[in-house]
């Protein structure tokens, strides 16, 4: 017996170190989860002080940012409460590795959410980094359905740089017709182009002119508190880490700050080579931290701007207030805005895009040669007599069954099985005049990749239906990253130019511009499993056809969860 109460007691020692060892250590190092309720809904707002409908998240519009740590786990119930529209959200930059099918890319990865449903979206954060969220139904990003997601280093890990101080920006543009005008006149003949957007906004906030003859009574407010210009306040002499991402509709734009210089440190999630810029030229899906350190004149406050270039816009610049403490926040500086950049030098915008490369301490080397190689020409068509935007001449439609669901379940039905072109007459096409383009056409065939093998896209930029005309296309590419290999003008030549590939420090993002009469050098492993879209982030290209999907490892994925089904082919698949 005194055996017995010897061991017990040993016993019981030991049950009680391994609880506190499991109490207290582990969870220091574990992952958490990240619970957010959203509930999402038309409400009448005035971000410009013209009101209109605007799809908020809990009311508001930027939504809420969510804020994890790389490996937590983040979980998102959204109640669609738009009552007639449906709905979907993507999770910008977030690889979804694992969980291909909470991408939030409506007949892609899932079937859209119906008014009145709600849908949990899970997945983990698997690296550090400023990211987006925002609609991917149809236009509704337009809307206002947007979101800052904002992932920290764990602790005990440093980034490459130190700051006091850490904020996010969204910079969009803004139009007055909804997302379903637009829409249709995208869709009609004759073609009516949504033209140039009315307001720029800097993290949801704008200034349109309601005096002007054209705006009807009762419709424009510039005394409300919604479109007072959204002010920065900044202590002097720290340093700030300004986290800006654009999702803007149509535009590119140039970001800066009256009198301050920025340094780029991070793009995409990734580490840059850091450099100096007055001026941050950015596209829709891109996101940037730049350092700035408050070392002007306290006793005044400075502009911040937002300005469209790329196109010649009649666009009122963005204006926000860099705000020294304790100056009053409305305070206007006692300077007129900056100008910002002539809208056609296409020469900066380049030359930054040339800047960007890896941290010399995060440099991931990219694969010394690929297994495929994909050249996209981004060309505009009429196809039928319709208006469309396309890739090698051919316009991307959305199948009505989810691509993911239908390779996993071999609905071989479901859309054209016919392989889309791995490139187009380089021979013979001249990107610098109008394209007869005669043999244009619409199709929802996707790419299929090989598993584990690393691909080069190869986007080729040429003239639009205009005269003259070549637009700036951002391109973004859902379930991964890509090294940025390089940046060109003119045709991209397929035995000269990859000799001059940057194989030794090049930049991975997720959003990458094409600009004016250029190319741009994409690489990346096909090694996550899924289907993936790759498209043009400006809305209005997109909705008319300027994408492609690529699918890899399907065969690896385990059973789809149900939530995603309910759609086209998906209807009487799932039975109790």
């Amino acid at each position: 017996m005194t055996e017995f109460f010897k061991y017990r007691s040993l016993l019981i020692k030991l049950i009680t170190f391994c609880l506190f060892v499991c109490c207290t250590s582990i969870p220091a190092a574990e992952a958490r989860i990240r619970r957010y309720k959203w509930e999402a809904k038309y409400e009448y707002k005035s971000p410009d002080c013209y009101k209109k409908l605007v799809i908020t998240i809990n009311g508001r519009s930027p939504g809420p940012t969510i804020r994890a740590t790389q490996g937590d786990t983040v979980i998102v119930e959204l109640t669609n409460n738009l009552l007639t529209e449906n709905v979907a959200i993507h999770w910008h930059g977030i690889r979804q590795r694992g969980t291909p099918w909470f991408d939030g890319s409506e007949g892609v990865t899932q079937c859209p959410i119906l008014p009145g449903d709600t849908f949990t979206y899970q997945f983990v954060v698997d690296r550090a980094g400023t990211y987006l969220y925002h609609a991917h139904y149809g236009m509704q990003r337009d809307a206002g359905l947007y979101g800052s997601l904002r992932v920290a280093l764990p602790d005990g890990n440093d980034e490459p740089f130190s700051y006091h101080y850490d904020r996010s920006i969204i910079l969009t543009d803004w139009y007055h017709k909804s997302s379903y005008e637009q829409a249709t006149g995208l869709s009609s003949i004759p073609f009516v182009w949504v033209k140039e957007p009315q307001s720029l906004l800097i993290q949801g906030k704008g200034r349109f002119n309601c005096s002007l003859p054209s705006v009807g009574d009762g419709v424009c407010n510039a005394t409300t508190s919604e479109c007072s210009p959204y002010v920065l306040t900044v202590v002097s002499g720290k340093t700030y880490r300004l986290r800006i991402g654009s999702l803007t509709s149509l535009s590119a734009l140039s970001f800066e700050i009256e009198g301050h210089n920025m340094t780029v440190v991070e793009a995409d999630g990734h580490f840059v080579e850091p450099f100096v810029v007055t001026r941050l030229y950015i596209y829709s899906g891109e996101t940037y931290s730049v350092l700035v350190t408050t070392n002007q004149d306290p006793t005044r406050n400075y502009w911040a701007t937002s300005k469209v270039v790329s196109r010649n816009s009649n666009t009122p610049n963005g204006l926000a207030i860099f705000n020294y403490y304790p100056n009053h926040p409305k305070k206007l500086p006692p300077t007129d805005p900056p100008k910002g950049p002539i809208w056609d030098d296409v020469g900066p915008r380049l030359n930054q895009s040339l800047a960007l490369k890896s941290h010399p301490n995060f440099i991931q080397p990219p694969p010394k040669t690929s297994d495929r190689v994909i050249i996209l020409v981004n060309t505009q068509n009429r196809v039928n007599g319709y208006v469309r935007w396309s890739v090698n001449n051919v316009s991307y439609t959305h199948a009505h069954t989810p691509y993911l669901i239908s390779l996993k379940e071999n609905l071989q039905n479901s859309f054209d099985q016919t392989p889309p072109p791995d490139g187009y007459d380089t021979t013979n096409y001249n990107i610098f005049s109008v394209a007869p383009n005669v043999n244009a056409t619409t199709s929802n065939s996707i790419y299929r990749l090989q598993f584990n093998t690393t691909v080069d896209v190869i986007l080729q930029n040429a003239n639009s239906m205009n005269p003259n005309t070549s637009e700036t296309h951002p391109w973004h590419l859902h379930g991964h990253d890509f090294w940025v290999l390089g940046h060109g003008k003119g045709k991209f030549n397929k035995s000269t130019d990859p000799q001059n590939y940057n194989l030794v420090n090049p930049i991975m993002k997720n959003t990458v511009p094409v600009h004016p009469y250029g190319w741009t050098a994409l690489r990346f492993r096909a090694d996550n499993p899924g289907a993936w879209a790759f498209h043009c982030h400006i809305e209005s290209h997109l909705f008319l056809g300027m994408g492609v999907v690529f699918a890899e490892g399907i065969d690896k994925l385990g059973k789809l969860p149900s939530s995603i089904y309910g759609c086209g082919d998906t209807k009487g698949l799932l039975r109790p």
